[in-house]
């Protein structure tokens, strides 16, 4: 609520409107109080009621009810020297004549009737009355589209969706966005490749509300902006490789179930509102503040689905394994963003084993494809362990260390097999690598993380890209508010 607007007349006032039935009880009241006590009526939507006269003013834009926050009608309320000193909610006989100080008030009528809710308090009414009366902040250039143009083919026009329709940006809608973070809209998130355009939190939510964000949505896009901008993911390369990769991101601790993320049936997949738009918010970001489009900076030979936006939580409900974020340095009670760039998942079935042992080796043969089987050490991955998968380990008193020692074990090549030329094949290692045992993934390379419905023995292979220096390297960032 403002703290400027137009003030409510010296002495009794009382906001009403004729749809309450509260009101029509207190009707009479109104013009005793007028006639003892010099009460002024404030109505909301009929400006003939209680009475068509001088004393009762129309709020026909709802500015004064929206200014000095009217959440109920009947609200009677006491102003003195211009300031508020008392206010009560509905019909209550002894609060009326105490805030009035007149005594004998509606002796027919009840002694106590709840009110209504104002109309300045409607949710289809809030963002709009939030523009026009307590004004804009923004600084986001304002782009006005012709009454008669559809503002989705419009906004198709000016290059601003990832080819999927984008929810209009309004003022009212971004505004409503930035309620999501205790964050100050002008405060600059990160610094956007390839552009290397400077991003604010409003820009964050004007993209997070075209993904079809909700508000509460906000601080983990926030953290998975701050994630991909930096030098070790190395967002600018990640756009121009031509290898089909994107930001994965993975969210993990509180917020996953308070904002209602999908760790389970389906994860990976379509029909969770917060797992599909806060990766797409991400990617539009890219796209509508850094630049970064496809055929422009974005050079991918084939591309993937994982580049409209890729985004799920972890399955945490066994607290004897640590999360991906916990095996990164965070606390089990803090909400965490994990970007790694990769391809598509694969899927990797195994419906037979019934020991960890077994499984291991089948999973460490299906990573050694990963991107290719020729290609170690270079390239990152990451593993999406199943409920009914995970459980071969777990059963088995298996640790998240054990695992990862194991797949370490189980993950050493003879360099021999994929040296170039061996089975005439000539991509591969160099001759000098021949009589080594290389591991596929490098120190921390693999990444290990959990979702999917309780039924199925099918987990999923992410493939990586270029790691280091020359590539990208996974970053987590604390989700805050």
């Amino acid at each position: 609520m403002s703290q400027q607007g137009p003030p409510l007349p010296e002495g009794l006032v009382a906001v009403v409107k004729r749809d309450c039935p509260t009101c029509e009880l207190v009707a009479p009241v109104l013009a005793d109080l007028r006639e003892r006590a010099g009460l002024t009526v404030i109505t909301q939507d009929d400006p003939g009621f209680p009475v068509s006269a001088d004393w009762v003013v129309h709020d026909a834009d709802l500015a004064l009810s929206w200014h000095h926050g009217i959440e109920t009608v009947p609200t009677l309320i006491r102003v003195a020297d211009g300031a508020e000193a008392e206010r009560t909610l509905g019909w209550s006989r002894p609060e009326w004549e105490r805030v009035a100080g007149v005594a004998g008030l509606g002796p027919g009528l009840p002694h106590y009737r709840p009110g209504c809710g104002s109309l300045s308090a409607d949710w289809a009414r809030a963002d709009e009355l939030a523009v026009r009366c307590g004004g804009s902040a923004l600084r986001s250039r304002r782009v006005e589209i012709a009454a008669s143009a559809d503002e989705w083919e419009d906004m198709w026009d000016r290059g601003w969706s990832d080819g999927l329709p984008v929810v209009p940006p309004t003022e009212a809608r971004v505004m409503r966005m930035l309620e999501g973070t205790a964050r100050e809209p002008h405060e600059t998130v990160a610094v956007v490749p390839p552009d290397l355009v400077e991003c604010s939190v409003e820009k964050v939510a004007v993209n997070a509300v075209m993904a079809g964000c909700r508000p509460e949505y906000l601080p983990v896009v926030i953290a998975a902006v701050e994630a991909v901008c930096t030098d070790e993911f190395n967002m600018h390369g990640v756009l121009a490789t031509t290898m089909s990769v994107a930001p994965i991101l993975v969210v993990n601790g509180p917020v996953a179930a308070r904002i209602g993320m999908n760790r389970g049936i389906n994860a990976l997949g379509q029909g969770n509102r917060a797992n599909s738009t806060i990766g797409r918010a991400l990617q539009l970001v890219v796209r509508n503040v850094g630049g970064g489009r496809p055929g422009g900076v974005d050079r991918a030979t084939l591309g993937s689905p994982a580049k409209v936006g890729f985004c799920f939580a972890e399955d945490e409900t066994d607290p004897s394994w640590p999360s991906l974020a916990q095996a990164r340095g965070f606390g089990a009670d803090q909400s965490a963003v994990t970007a790694f760039c990769g391809e598509a998942p694969r899927l990797f079935a195994d419906e037979l084993s019934r020991t960890p042992e077994s499984l291991v080796r089948h999973l460490a043969q299906a990573l050694r494809a990963s991107v290719s089987p020729r290609a170690v050490l270079r390239m990152d991955g990451m593993v999406v362990l199943s409920p009914e998968h995970m459980a071969r380990f777990a059963e088995a008193g298996w640790s998240r260390d054990r695992l990862m020692a194991e797949l370490d074990r189980e993950l050493l090549i003879d360099a021999d097999e994929i040296i170039r030329g061996a089975g005439g094949i000539a991509a591969g290692l160099p001759p000098e690598a021949a009589g080594r045992r290389i591991p596929k993934f490098r120190p921390g390379g693999l990444l290990v993380t959990r979702a999917g419905g309780p039924a199925g023995l099918f987990s999923a292979i992410i493939g990586g890209w270029l790691n280091g220096p020359a590539g990208s390297d996974p970053v987590t960032r604390e989700v805050t508010p």
